[in-house]
């Protein structure tokens, strides 16, 4: 009688299909280990997919000391990681995985075709080309471990049945709560406090700012460039951005309001005051802006409306809104504008102050803020100090970063770093 061949055991089990999970499953495939990738949506990638506005902002190919300067939270933890697998080498890597790649403004990297799939499409090859086993539709319910050590996974499967594999390792990247339709609805979390590791609280980063400014509803759609932005917490400057400045039914957005986010957000769970002040001119002084003025107004009629002079000023959406801001008619005679009135349109172009009174909520943060105390994992091996075995990866760690490049290259890196199994 033929004897059936007896089923191996997978090595490592990694949970969450995402930029880190691939990442991590494709090196340790590629290092000789039988690895099974679980991911409960229907594909993998789905937050790659759609990230960068669908472009996949892959990098930023800033130096290493300049990248540091940009992770917001526990960057020393993160630099093991980054040594091991920088921005460079994730620029070779996706090269070699036959992904054409552009360096842009600001040191940001995106695929030459400006589709995000071709970046997921590169990860999922990775992991099939290295022999990676995938299950989809398959969500994770349980780590098993016995002592300190994990042993495996308990799962139900796209059937609906509930099944156990048993392994020595198992990788975490499950990802945030950001975008919780793409599949990102904080499982890791959950795993992670059930095996006794701290999780900081979660918060909503590089999410907009919502204002109570009257004018807010009509500036909707408006992109402003090369603007200045200073954050205000309790009436102390705190933060100051310069570049894109966006206004939609979410909030302030654009890169500026962005970065500004985790300072914004964290001082609203504080109840403190926050505010935006904006400069409209930043390669203006007042001094200069009140001689264009003066003459502007110098080469119009007196017939000539309020509201023709603001358009030499400001773009046309903001015409009207920056007129009732001033308590100006826009039909008002620019030859009736007092130097009282041209004196409060100065400060307003120099800085018009937005009230931040909330922030949009994890279906429009680009990452989640808070996760998996760091100090509780070793940054040499992504390892977790508590459970031998267990391993974590991405954005379920408390690390984040400011927008252009630097969140993915930490998903990247420290998925690398997991997939090693270094001991």
């Amino acid at each position: 009688m033929e004897q059936l061949e007896e089923k191996q055991p997978y090595d490592v089990i990694v949970i969450g299909a995402g930029a880190a999970g691939m990442m991590a499953a494709g090196t340790a495939a590629r290092n000789g280990k039988r690895v099974l990738l679980v991911e409960k949506m229907e594909k993998s990638g789905r937050k790659v997919r759609i990230s960068g506005k669908g472009r996949c902002n892959v990098t930023n190919a800033r130096p290493a000391e300049e990248f540091a300067s940009q992770v917001r939270t526990n960057a020393e933890f993160f630099a093991p990681a980054f040594a091991e697998f920088n921005n460079r080498a994730a620029i070779r890597f996706f090269e070699r995985q036959g992904v054409k790649l552009d360096i842009e403004r600001g040191e940001r990297v995106f695929p030459k075709s400006g589709k995000a799939w071709d970046i997921a499409n590169a990860l999922l090859d990775y992991c099939v080309d290295n022999g990676v086993r995938i299950l989809y539709d398959t969500r994770v319910t349980q780590i098993l471990t016995l002592g300190d050590k994990v042993f495996g996974i308990r799962y139900i499967n796209k059937r609906g049945f509930e099944r156990k594999e048993e392994c020595a390792q198992v990788i975490v990247a499950t990802g945030g709560v950001s975008y919780p339709a793409t599949g990102s609805t904080g499982d890791g979390y959950a795993f992670a406090a059930d095996l006794g590791h701290t999780v900081e609280p979660l918060r909503p980063s590089l999410t907009p700012l919502v204002s109570s400014h009257p004018q807010i509803g009509y500036i909707g759609r408006l992109l402003l460039r090369n603007v200045r932005a200073t954050l205000y917490v309790d009436n102390e400057p705190v933060r100051e951005e310069f570049g894109e400045l966006g206004f939609s039914e979410r909030g302030i957005e654009g890169a500026v309001a962005l970065r500004m986010s985790r300072d914004a957000v964290d001082a609203l769970i504080d109840e403190r005051r926050v505010k935006l002040v904006v400069d409209l001119k930043p390669a203006l002084t007042e001094e200069i802006l009140r001689d264009r003025i003066a003459r502007e107004r110098a080469e119009m009629e007196t017939s000539e409306f309020f509201g023709e002079l603001l358009r030499k000023l400001v773009p046309k959406q903001l015409v009207m809104p920056l007129a009732q801001e001033l308590d100006i008619h826009s039909k008002t005679y620019v030859g009736k504008i007092t130097e009282a009135e041209v004196e409060r349109l100065i400060r307003t172009l120099k800085g018009w102050t937005f009230p931040v009174t909330d922030y949009a909520p994890f279906e429009y943060a680009v990452v989640t803020a808070g996760g998996v105390r760091c100090d509780e994992v070793n940054p040499y091996t992504m390892e977790s100090r508590k459970v031998r075995g267990l391993y974590f990866a991405g954005e379920v760690l408390d690390l984040d970063a400011n927008t252009g490049g630097y969140n993915l290259q930490i998903a990247f890196s420290t998925g690398r770093l997991a997939g090693m199994l270094k001991k």
